[in-house]
């Protein structure tokens, strides 16, 4: 087995490019400091109950914790813990943050963490090993009206959403919608996958495209019956090599593999302000430190520590392994041990997302007040 992937790429107060995270969520400076304490909560006047246990083993004993970026670790908690609730999990939010208003060293961050958490490992209903998937924030070209090459609608919410019926009836008509732009219908189809993304225009114009409604009907993933006609070898389902033989097939061929998903994404559109997408949980998502799970499992806001090794897609990476924050949900993201990993913006995020589907493990990490 490999090494294990960091999940970010070393804290510099220079990465303001490390994935958006500096200017958008991760904003511990980063420099030589003498360790801050955590200041102790002094109890008020009268005698004070002790703190009920919380049972789970230390952070230490989590499998690659010693190389873990305890700094970006922190920073990510800072970001996301703002939606965590219930009165342990706000007592340590409000702690991290005051930390986080001074100048932090990977070992404050280290040592807050390892005293503010313990970790107890999530298992599946049926002992089953769990599933890592990821996903990104697509940037796609446009056109303000159709081409040869740009003849797919990126249709907005239809006054008749309850009527239009499938992908085929919808790419048939049936849907009382407004064209807002024009895709590649491969790129459309990896849109409506993805729930939103950024639109740019020839003239320079980028608009971000936004989820707005669905047809109602069920997410039918297109690989494996891809790989069922021999239309693609059976470890070679990525993203990109969907993506690939669609465009290769442009027309009614792809259309009919298409169509094997019913699944129907309608859109809102606006000024694309730069900044990473924003999560079910109403908070940007920081690149490969926030995840999307099953909220009647999850908690948002809460903290994850996941190992994910062995993916066999072609072009995988060897693992994934750190803390990350449960921020976002998807309508195939269901079971105790099931994470969609969010990478990022862009092409190479794209290429990245659609080679993981690692084996997964995961430990809740629980806030002691």
């Amino acid at each position: 087995m490999g090494a294990a992937a960091p999940l970010a790429p070393p804290f510099d107060r220079a990465g303001a490019a490390r994935a958006g995270v500096l200017s958008l969520l991760l904003f511990v400076a980063a420099c030589a400091s003498t360790p801050s304490v955590v200041p102790p909560v002094t109890p008020g006047p009268g005698p004070v109950s002790p703190p009920t246990p919380v049972e789970g083993m230390s952070l230490t004993a989590l499998p690659g914790w010693a190389e873990e970026d305890h700094l970006a670790a922190f920073s990510a908690y800072v970001a996301g813990c703002i939606r965590a609730r219930g009165g342990a999990a706000e007592t340590v939010c409000a702690r991290a943050r005051d930390l986080a208003a001074r100048r932090v060293t990977p070992s404050d961050a280290r040592a807050f963490l390892e005293t503010n958490f313990v970790a107890s490992e999530a298992r599946t209903d049926d002992g089953r090993t769990g599933l890592l998937t990821a996903y990104f924030a697509p940037e796609y070209p446009a056109r303000r009206a159709p081409d040869n090459e740009f003849d797919a609608p990126v249709l907005s919410r239809p006054a008749n959403l309850s009527e239009v019926g499938d992908r085929a009836a919808i790419e048939a008509g049936s849907a009382q919608s407004q064209a807002l732009a024009w895709m590649r219908a491969e790129d459309l189809f990896f849109l409506q996958i993805q729930g939103s993304g950024t639109l740019t225009f020839p003239d320079g114009a980028r608009l971000r495209a936004a989820y707005a409604a669905d047809n109602g009907k069920p997410f039918v993933g297109i690989a494996r019956p891809m790989a069922e006609r021999g239309l693609l070898p059976t470890n070679g389902t990525s993203g990109d090599a969907i993506r690939g033989w669609l465009s290769a097939h442009r027309g009614a061929e792809a259309r009919e593999v298409m169509a094997l998903n019913p699944r129907y994404i309608f859109f809102g559109v606006s000024p694309d302000d730069g900044k990473e997408a924003t999560g079910a949980a109403g908070v940007p998502l920081p690149a490969r430190r926030s995840v999307a799970v099953d909220p009647s499992r999850w908690t948002y806001g809460e903290a994850v520590w996941i190992e994910a090794d062995g993916g066999n897609l072609i072009g995988a990476r060897a693992s994934y392994r750190g803390l990350v924050m449960a921020l976002d949900t998807g309508s195939a993201i269901r079971g105790p041990v099931r994470a969609d990993l969010y990478i990022g913006r862009g092409d190479a995020a794209g290429a990245e997302a659609g080679a993981v589907r690692h084996p997964l493990r995961m430990w809740r990490l629980t806030p002691r007040d």
